[in-house]
């Protein structure tokens, strides 16, 4: 098959390498605004190129990869969308939840295959929890802890851009939270804080956060995320439960330390960042991309599983403001 990539900056750059590795891609289309990068990418892969994004669309490809800019998202998914072409796309699907909305009427409409790039689904740790949590291995499960905590804080551009520290860091946890317990969130009490650079106050953004899911059946998610976290990137999520109690992210590589005498794990290196803490995942996600493109399989995060985690970081967000619980149904459109 022959797959287009729209945008090969850091995130496309790596799919496309991913995508030219991966079996039954027989050859890739790139395009990006920046004639320098898409050349400089195409001549490493032996991949075509195009001028403009709207060029893949007559560029014989069989499925299209939306790495481009935030701002792009939507408007590439419902291009794809009308010309029959499966897609994967980077969240979010788009800047608004009212935008969002209007992707998934048009995707639920046409029967598309598009599936939402939420990689922690393909994360074997996320995987044996989720699947502990469907054998009933825990019991009752009553208490979910998350967190998203950042070795260092984005570029001001990527902040004022990003929507927002619920919106574009922790929505990892509010869909990881969901798949794993196979609950809903009904409400969420939210608070930010700014600890670091000035321009995340100037964006009105935080640096810092914390929040509380009520889930449909009573249990409690708690998440937090920080963008400053020097000793190294640390993605967790323990699932505690009536019978047992499990955790996933915790390994030598957990960016922690013990001060607990003669205790010397985690013993080795932190993870650096996210594309080294997800890799396997990554590659995954996307092998997954070109069985849907073959037909032979089927969205793992389908853009309605992205709109629910969209509605719980908007609740967070209309929390934070004004200071008080938020139910999903105030948000909801």
């Amino acid at each position: 098959m022959r797959l287009g990539i729209a945008g090969v900056g850091r995130m496309g750059a790596f799919h496309a390498r991913t995508l030219s590795a991966t079996q039954g891609v027989a050859g890739l289309v790139l395009a990006d605004p920046n004639p320098n990068r898409r050349k400089q990418l195409a001549d490493e892969l032996a991949a075509d190129v195009v001028d403009s994004v709207e060029g893949l669309f007559s560029a014989n490809i069989d499925g299209l990869v939306i790495a481009a800019s935030t701002d792009a998202h939507a408007g590439l998914v419902l291009a794809a969308v009308e010309v029959g072409l499966p897609v994967f796309c980077e969240k979010p699907v788009a800047t608004t939840v009212e935008e969002t909305v209007a992707v998934l009427r048009a995707v639920e409409t046409a029967g598309a295959r598009v599936h939402v790039g939420f990689q922690r689904r393909f994360d074997p740790g996320y995987i044996a929890a989720r699947n502990a949590v469907v054998a009933g291995e825990l019991g009752q499960v009553h208490t979910l802890r998350a967190n998203t905590l950042d070795p260092g804080p984005p570029p001001p551009e990527y902040v004022r851009a990003s929507g927002g520290f619920f919106r574009d860091g922790a929505v990892h946890d509010f869909d990881a939270i969901r798949w794993v317990s196979g609950r809903e969130v009904t409400d969420v009490y939210a608070a930010g804080a700014n600890h670091g650079a000035a321009y995340f106050a100037e964006a009105g953004d935080v640096d810092l956060l914390a929040a509380l899911l009520t889930l449909d059946d009573g249990a409690f998610a708690l998440v937090s995320a920080s963008r400053y976290n020097a000793r190294g990137y640390d993605v967790r999520l323990e699932v505690l439960g009536s019978t047992d109690g499990i955790v996933v992210g915790l390994d030598d590589g957990t960016p922690l330390r013990s001060v607990e005498p003669g205790v010397t794990f985690p013993a080795g290196v932190s993870h650096p960042g996210f594309m080294q803490r997800f890799l396997r995942a990554y590659r995954a996600e996307l092998a997954a991309f070109v069985e849907l493109v073959a037909g032979t399989g089927q969205p793992v995060c389908t853009v309605r599983d992205a709109l629910e985690a969209v509605y719980v970081a908007e609740a967070c967000e209309l929390s934070r403001a004004e200071r008080r619980r938020v139910a999903l149904d105030e948000v909801r459109r």
